[in-house]
């Protein structure tokens, strides 16, 4: 399998040389990698081991923390098919998540109870909330810094996003994609993650690198390894973003394939920031949240 031809772009360098790359790949791909972020990797390292221990737990000690999908709390073995979003009838994907949401109320108590609760925080692992408190935080600064390079990218002002991030919801999964000897054997068609585009206006992705990894799909090249570098978050735009410029950049198609034959023990974990924008923006005439909770209703298996 080939790998896709995506940009790095340096967030810490100056960004008008690096314009023309971002519109090409979000217009091709809906893809680019981001350095020069400056996120502690030893943050990102800590929360894998800490999280790794909770996935190892017996599955009935992990039962409590059960949740659907949009909740917070665990996602046990087959909640999810992604590919139900495009219409596809897969099985459900193989892979085990901890969800986590924005949960700073705004006062409106409509709002809040649906999008702005308590996170539920896994007792087993009780140095998980510190480490991720500190990396939402990390992440909700990175992701305004990437949406004003998008401003800029698309010809717009610096703020065209970000005036929409002003209280905003985000959801973030630690992914945990175990190997055959869980999982066993995958069906015809069962991905980690099925084939599907995110939701909302940009995801940003700390994934680490193994055969049963990230694809992306472009027209020019179909399904291609998604390029991988460790000092590199991958980001991705959605649904909403794709309709926030009229079409001129593609909600990034893509995919985790299944642990692999030759690789059976291979485990992953992904870090994956799902950032929106504040409740109540509509866009195109598409109430954001509305469309949101749509999408998440449409993944789930029960």
């Amino acid at each position: 399998m080939s790998e896709a031809d995506l940009p790095t772009i340096d967030l810490a360098r100056a960004p008008a040389p690096q314009l023309p790359a971002v519109d090409l790949a979000l217009r091709e791909a809906g893809f680019l990698l981001v350095t020069g972020h400056g996120v502690d990797p030893g943050l990102r390292a800590e929360i894998r081991a800490v999280a790794r221990r909770f996935f190892h737990l017996p599955a009935a000690v992990k039962e409590p923390y059960a949740v659907r999908v949009g909740g917070r709390g665990w996602l046990g073995p087959g909640a999810e098919a992604n590919g139900y979003a495009e219409g596809t009838a897969t099985p459900p994907d193989l892979k085990e998540s901890l969800s986590f949401a924005a949960e700073e109320p705004t006062g409106d108590p409509v709002v809040d109870a649906e999008w702005f609760l308590p996170n539920t925080w896994p007792a087993e692992v009780p140095e998980l909330r510190p480490l991720l408190e500190t990396y939402l935080a990390e992440m909700k600064a990175l992701s305004d810094r990437v949406l004003d390079l998008l401003g800029v990218a698309l010809g717009e002002e610096r703020d065209f996003f970000t005036r929409h991030t002003g209280h905003p919801t985000f959801g973030f999964n630690v992914n945990w994609y175990p190997g055959r000897e869980r999982t066993g054997d995958p069906e015809p068609g069962q991905f980690r993650i099925g084939p599907h585009t995110d939701f909302g206006t940009v995801t940003v992705l700390d994934r680490e690198a193994g055969k049963g990894g990230l694809q992306v799909f472009t027209e020019a090249g179909g399904w291609q390894d998604a390029p991988y570098d460790p000092a590199a978050f991958t980001v991705n735009i959605g649904d909403l973003m794709a309709g926030w410029t009229g079409g001129r950049w593609r909600s990034g198609r893509h995919r985790v394939l299944p642990p692999p034959a030759d690789a059976p023990a291979e485990e992953l974990m992904s870090l994956v920031y799902f950032y929106e924008c504040t409740p109540g923006t509509t866009i195109h005439g598409i109430e954001s949240h509305g469309y949101l909770r749509a999408q998440l209703d449409a993944i789930a298996t029960d």
